[in-house]
């Protein structure tokens, strides 16, 4: 998969945007308002195209004719854990997703959000969503994936929206998930819980035997690093974690308790590749982690999509040939 680009609405850290890379998407830009997150994706990425700014000051039509625009577009309008106002909400950046869908005509369109978007109550909202790409000439599905089921070691559900022009349409398939279970929270941090020597580690690890809920980035407005809700919590303290905030390093050799976990570890539970740094203290980079789009589930759905172009592209040469 070559010579793709992409557009990409809401980066992040780059949870996304490592997933199209690995699809072969090189990135046009990367529009993002978060300074700390501009900062991680400048830091890992120097060459990449970063665009620090609201959205809806964003103008895209310089980027019309890329290949795919993508975007974890904010979640708060539609979260369980918020009011969920949807489009009431003013954080609700989809009708600008839709405004750059408009403005570069890509050949592709994927948007993620959290699970609530299927909600009943946003039924309305999602046929205007979809009555507007159509109408710009897209074939429009949406899709509910759990990160465990492309190797994430968490319960992290996921809603996609993709558009896609109809000569692409007719080669597209959403991704298969994985057969084999990802791995368990204790067998994926145990190397990096034994760090510093810890003799605790190896029951820890024996405990841990499950994968994580999900983990929550929070907002600016409310809350630390800390791994969630009650819910949450309780349910990593069945895997032996300390949810109540997060470590700046792993247990020391003598360590007794309960550990917490570091935001190197929480990075590994989302997806991350450990090479990858972020910026920031300890607070904004949990932010940044916990809001992310793990990059193997991003993938999986663009894998798919940069391969439904390639064989439109092939059939459009076939048949000039012809």
């Amino acid at each position: 998969m070559s010579n793709m680009n992409s557009l990409e609405l809401c980066a992040g850290a780059g949870g996304q945007a490592l997933g199209l890379e690995r699809s072969g998407f090189e990135h046009e830009a990367l529009v993002e308002i978060d300074a700390a997150a501009c900062n991680t994706l400048r830091q890992n990425r120097p060459h990449w195209n970063v665009i620090e700014g609201d959205l809806s000051q964003f103008d895209a039509t310089s980027f019309r004719g890329v290949d795919l625009v993508a975007g974890g577009v904010p979640c708060p309008p539609f979260s369980k854990a918020g009011k969920q106002l949807g489009a009431s909400d003013a954080r609700d950046m989809f009708p600008q997703a839709i405004r750059i869908v408009s403005e570069t005509r890509p050949q592709a369109v994927m948007l993620e959000n959290v699970r609530g978007l299927l909600d009943a109550a946003f039924a309305d909202y999602r046929q205007h969503i979809a009555t507007q790409l159509t109408a710009m000439g897209y074939w429009v599905d949406w899709h509910l994936f759990n990160a465990a089921d492309f190797g994430v070691s968490q319960l992290r559900p996921r809603v996609i929206c993709v558009a896609l022009r109809h000569e692409v349409a007719e080669h597209f398939h959403w991704p298969v998930p994985s057969l084999q279970l990802p791995p368990t929270v204790g067998n994926l941090l145990d190397d990096l819980m034994k760090a510093k020597g810890w003799r605790g580690a190896e029951a820890w690890r024996m405990k841990a035997n499950g994968i994580a809920p999900t983990l929550v980035g929070g907002s600016k407005k409310h809350g630390g690093p800390d791994l969630g809700p009650t819910r949450s919590r309780q349910a990593w303290l069945t895997l032996g974690v300390d949810a109540r905030g997060l470590a700046d390093e792993a247990p020391d050799e003598d360590f007794t308790g309960m550990p917490r976990l570091t935001t190197r570890m929480c990075a590994r539970v989302q997806g991350f590749p450990d090479g990858w740094q972020f910026a920031g203290k300890k607070t904004p980079v949990y932010r940044q982690v916990g809001n992310a789009f793990p990059p193997p589930v991003a993938h999986a759905v663009s894998a798919e999509i940069a391969l439904a172009i390639e064989k439109a592209a092939a059939t459009r040469l076939f048949k000039r040939a012809a």
